[in-house]
């Protein structure tokens, strides 16, 4: 078995050791097994979403170049307008 050090947030580790404890005991490896069972579970579901949503094939930064090349406004142009629309919407 290998070593992996995690960093968690004070209240969830209290948590995770107070579940742990009550489900696996309150003997030695209890907080490990829930751990493992917990990492387990997520990988799991990890793969199950990448089989659903495979990521693409091709890089995304260079599937997008040239979607707005008909576009005749500068990006710059864009952003002001968009920050136009965006405080319309905040006004209504």
């Amino acid at each position: 078995m290998g070593e992996l050090k995690v960093y968690l947030s004070e209240d969830l580790k209290k948590e995770f050791k107070k579940r742990s404890m009550e489900t696996f005991g309150y003997g030695r490896g209890s907080i490990s097994r829930a751990a493992e069972e917990a990492i387990q579970r997520w990988t799991s579901e990890r793969e199950t979403l990448m089989r659903e949503f495979p990521p693409p094939e091709e890089d995304p930064v260079r599937m997008l170049r040239g979607m707005l090349k008909h576009v005749e406004e500068s990006s710059v142009e864009l952003q002001h307008e968009a920050k136009k629309i965006r405080a319309e919407r905040v006004r209504i």
